[in-house]
């Protein structure tokens, strides 16, 4: 009966028909000796598989939780128009991203397992033959249909079309290729937002051990998130190959899909009314619950005692009393998210926020830092550009001279000049560094591997943002609702509420010159939208949600003409005297052996701009097209092909722009 189990088939991909190697759940003992029938017989059966699929091997479905060196979580924002590491990004060189032979996303283990369970639990539950506690049934239940959701949620943002499976398949090679047929990604979208219903209705509002497990609000706010993003990509991408039913969009010239029609204007409204709704539950409790911001920068006195609960969210061993976090994760010395803790106290960890994120942040008095009476002292300093700045940038950049830690003998770590002069993995690449997420436990960052402060996967700050920027997609406007949740986000980054003073003041096209989200489809938007934009980028600061929105919004294609060139700090400048020691300065500006840029480039330190050899970012990020979504690897087309293998026979199609051949990029 065990191999029988591993039979159990999703669909062909990643060169997988069966299951590749031993799953763990089935070779633990005492599962080994029964029958899957005997297993999924009690309700602690049910919590054992379903917290399994969190994270198999180490990896988890839960893309900031696979962090296992440098910054962690505080990274993903790497490569955007917020964070730069020291050596680049791929996706910026149109050319340099290939088409793979195997692996990538188009992969069904972790939705066959999802299927799998469904099959089996399901006709027991409706049966009365799992044994336990009801609503904790019901509840890994529903854990299971919001896993498959989210799993379903980033196959849509990296491939946009994808097969629709449901259940378990026969080993059959022409059945597995029927399933592999692609559907509309607007179709997937649906799907997405089903499951999150189906969870919503099996989901506890406070799930049996705490937050580390996802709760009904999880629900509400991957649904949210899903919507909008589906919304917004159909919006911003209409008319392009991009979009079911667009020009050139490869779906049409299959078979299988000639049928297919799309009303999209129908489908924006759709899915923008369904982010607004979903999130509506969870911003009402969240609107006036936010984790409160005491100003005060530094957040924890030597004894323990917390003086900003904002601050110490992102940077506590035990995150459960946070209200705003809806799902966190915990670690122990034993359990280690990487040396997230080491970077943040002793470097830079190889990232550093750009100068176009740094004065996207407003003033205290709600003003852009270029407009007529803001108070905006220059950027001669870090002290000058933190200046009556908006706490999100101040709290969570390291500042010389700041307190980082406290150590058992009674010393105190203390935040050098940014380290722009390190090896690779510890540079500060900007001069702005990053310190969201550094706990003042000096213990903790003594080594690689003993930092243990949780990570945040969902909280519910997203909800109100959700919900502020569904609500004007939709109307042109803002509800109430939309003014109060605008609100209370400003104020608990201390920041004017007024957000029509703001609006007023800003000029979308100075906004442009640092962010990209002041774009789509390579024109300027208008001012409130621009400022719903900044409110997003502002508030998740670091938090790995920067690339998704680009891509939905259409941000990126004024690059394919204009390139953008990445910069830091104002380096040359007073700060430049950082670097001195008794021999004289140490910054080398050299194109072979250089460590800094020339100021002939830019008074700006510019970390792709200081050596010229084998460097294809020295003149600045580009873009193509095909690159808002990801190619599906050579291996796949072979597969599912239906005679000898050939790849312009396979059932499944490349996405726009890429080749089906390994070793290629884009063919247009």
């Amino acid at each position: 009966m065990k191999q029988n189990i591993k039979r159990y088939i999703g669909i062909i991909g990643t060169g997988v028909l069966l299951f590749a190697g031993c799953d763990d759940f089935l070779d633990r003992s005492p599962l080994d000796k029964v029958t899957p029938e005997a297993y999924f017989s009690s309700e602690s059966d049910l919590a054992a598989y379903s917290i399994k699929q969190y994270e198999d091997d180490g990896n988890s479905i839960f893309t900031v939780l696979n962090a296992s060196y440098g910054l962690g979580t505080f990274k993903f924002d790497d490569a955007t128009d917020n964070q730069a590491n020291v050596e680049g990004n791929t996706r910026w060189v149109p050319g340099e991203w290939k088409v793979e032979t195997s692996g990538g996303d188009w992969d069904f283990n972790k939705i066959r397992r999802c299927n799998y369970f469904f099959e089996q639990v399901l006709p027991r539950y409706e049966s009365g033959a799992i044994q336990g506690n009801d609503a904790n049934i019901r509840h890994y239940i529903g854990e299971m249909y919001l896993l498959r959701a989210y799993i379903y949620f980033t196959k849509l943002t990296a491939l946009g079309d994808f097969p629709i499976i449901t259940g378990t398949l026969s080993d059959d090679k022409a059945t597995l290729i029927e399933a592999s047929k692609r559907r509309p990604r607007n179709e997937v979208a649906r799907f997405i937002l089903e499951d999150c219903d189906r969870a919503s209705g099996y989901l506890l509002e406070t799930p049996p051990n705490g937050k580390n497990r996802l709760s009904r609000d999880a629900a509400y706010l991957i649904k949210s998130r899903a919507a909008l993003f589906e919304g917004t990509w159909l919006k911003y991408h209409k008319g392009t190959a991009q979009v079911p039913g667009g020009p050139g969009w490869p779906g049409a010239s299959m078979d299988y899909l000639k049928g297919f029609t799309i009303d999209i204007d129908k489908e924006i409204s759709y899915f923008l009314d369904a982010a607004k709704k979903a999130a509506e539950p969870l911003a009402e409790k969240m609107a006036g619950a936010l984790t409160p911001n005491s100003g005060i920068r530094l957040a924890m006195k030597p004894d323990g005692t917390i003086r900003n609960q904002y601050y110490m969210m992102f940077a506590s061993q035990n995150m459960e009393k946070f209200n705003e976090i809806i799902f966190w994760r915990a670690f122990s010395s034993t359990e280690y998210a990487g040396n997230v803790q080491m970077e943040l106290q002793r470097n830079g960890g190889g990232s550093g926020y750009t100068k176009g994120f740094a004065e996207s942040f407003l003033m205290k008095n709600g003003l852009p830092v270029y407009a007529t009476g803001s108070g905006y002292k220059g950027d001669e300093t870090l002290a000058d550009v933190f200046a009556g700045r908006d706490d999100r940038f101040t709290l969570f950049t390291k500042y010389p001279g700041d307190t980082l830690c406290y150590y058992s003998d009674g010393k105190i770590g203390l935040a050098p000049y940014p380290q722009i002069l390190n090896s690779t993995e510890t540079r500060s690449s900007t001069g702005y560094t990053v310190k969201k997420g550094m706990s003042y436990d000096g213990s903790l960052g003594v080594s690689h591997h003993v930092g243990n402060i949780g990570a945040i996967v969902f909280r519910g700050a997203e909800a109100l943002l959700n919900y502020i920027e569904a609500d004007y997609e939709l109307n042109h406007s803002l509800d109430s609702k939309s003014d109060r949740y605008w609100k209370a986000l400003r104020v608990r980054a201390g920041v004017n509420p007024d957000y029509n003073k703001t609006i007023q003041a800003t000029l979308v096209s100075k906004e442009a010159e640092g962010d990209f989200g002041a774009y789509s489809h390579g024109q300027l938007i208008d001012a409130t939208l621009y400022n719903i934009r900044r409110e997003r980028r502002c508030e998740f600061i670091a938090e790995a949600m920067r690339w998704n929105d680009l891509i939905r919004w259409r941000a990126l294609d004024q690059i394919a003409t204009k390139p953008y060139i990445i910069e830091g700090f104002k380096l040359w400048g007073p700060m430049q005297n950082w670097y001195k020691d008794e021999n004289g300065s140490k910054l080398v500006v050299d194109p072979v052996k250089g460590n800094v840029s020339p100021k002939e480039k830019s008074l700006y330190l510019r970390p792709y701009q200081i050596v010229t050899l084998n460097n294809s970012y020295y003149n600045g990020y580009k873009w193509n097209a095909a690159h808002y979504l990801k190619p599906i690897a050579m291996k796949n087309f072979i597969q599912t092909s239906t005679s000898a293998s050939n790849i312009e026979n396979s059932i499944i199609y490349q996405n726009p722009g890429w080749s089906k051949v390994a070793g290629e990029d884009i063919v247009n």
